[in-house]
């Protein structure tokens, strides 16, 4: 631990280096991003990438890409803002709407960096306990709205589907939200093409709304970082001031675009193997005994006591899938993310001996 520097800033006094604890292995399934590999056409831009494309500075803020996103989603260029993956996106957007103590809120448990972000922003995390009621489908893990808005909070924050449960939002509670905030809303629909619905025409409603997508997941692209965001355009633009020019590198950019021009339909077809094996997967831990919860993402979250130390022990048999100690509202957890089924296999035979070794 080194000593703190008198000239630090001191927000940054409780932000620790990001450290997901992931040693190398034969079979890593940490990470949620797309195990089938990368989209054709953009793996062959990228092969056949110009030295000009490296010696040179890339675009302003990928008016290009922007154009083709637009499209994509139905929107003007101007409703979208590009960014070194949906983290830039969040981390910039914080710092354009939150002034030093404002508060951001969102339900837990969720996406991990977002109270760091906030921290590295000199804001104030509120983190409110979803709610889970059994026997009640329509209000297993979904954010308790009340509670969040009462926090009156700058930013709010949702993540449909959440990351690391796989639950999607009800829509009437993210227009509850929209319609009652005080400030802006965030909408992070990383998992959103594996759920097969989104939010994005809600931005038509509000100029408050941002949601935030990325192409690390469907699109295969998680090594290049890009992510993008979609909301009106005078909310777009701060964020865009934010971050600043040239944060999306040309070998990104060059391939984005050709996934998006040529390999739709490869993406189409990955998602829905994705899918057809999530649920594949969910009825294999089922049969093993285990209660994975309802996935609407390309993985499966799956409460199991003991995760970290049944973690280790798959890792000792090659194979990595991400623990989550104490979930709120959910207790001990891994999440296993989802692949090729020969993968799923591989996983399954380390997880069973890791689960007698560990619990008996």
């Amino acid at each position: 631990m080194h000593e703190r520097l008198a000239f630090a800033r001191a927000a940054y006094d409780a932000v620790a280096l990001y450290d997901p604890k992931r040693t190398p292995v034969e079979l890593d399934l940490t990470d949620n991003t797309n195990l089938w590999g990368i989209p054709p056409t953009a793996e062959r831009t990228l092969r056949e990438m110009p030295a000009a494309a490296v010696t040179r500075y890339p675009t302003l803020y990928a008016a290009e890409l922007k154009a083709a996103l637009a499209s994509l989603h139905g929107v003007s260029a101007d409703m979208i803002v590009t960014g070194c993956g949906s983290d830039d996106i969040l981390d910039s957007a914080m710092r354009a709407f939150g002034e030093p103590g404002e508060l951001v809120a969102g339900s837990e448990p969720s996406f991990a960096m977002i109270p760091i972000f906030a921290q590295m922003n000199a804001l104030r995390w509120r983190g409110i306990s979803e709610l889970s009621i059994a026997g009640t489908p329509q209000l297993m893990h979904q954010p308790d709205i009340d509670a969040l808005l009462a926090t009156n909070a700058k930013i709010l924050y949702l993540c449909s589907p959440n990351n690391p449960t796989g639950a999607l939002i009800a829509r009437e509670r993210i227009e509850r939200v929209i319609a009652r905030a005080r400030g802006v809303v965030f909408i992070d629909e990383a998992y959103a093409e594996f759920a097969g619905v989104s939010s994005i025409d809600l931005v038509a409603q509000s100029e408050r709304v941002l949601i935030i997508r990325t192409m690390s997941k469907a699109y295969g692209l998680a090594g290049l970082r890009l992510g993008y965001a979609i909301g009106q355009p005078a909310l777009v633009t701060e964020v865009e001031k934010s971050r600043g020019p040239y944060k999306l590198n040309a070998m990104a950019e060059r391939a984005a675009l050709a996934a998006l021009r040529h390999d739709m339909a490869w993406v189409e077809e990955h998602v829905a193997l994705a899918v057809t094996v999530r649920e594949r997967l969910a009825d294999a831990l089922r049969a093993m005994g285990l209660a994975p919860m309802p996935s609407a993402a390309n993985f499966v979250c799956v409460p199991i006591a003991n995760c970290v130390a049944v973690g280790q022990a798959m890792r000792a048999r090659g194979v990595a899938v991400r623990p989550f100690p104490a979930l709120p509202a959910v207790g001990d957890a891994l999440r296993i993310s989802v692949g090729p089924w020969a993968l799923m296999e591989r996983m399954l035979h380390a997880l069973a001996p890791a689960l007698r070794e560990v619990n008996g």
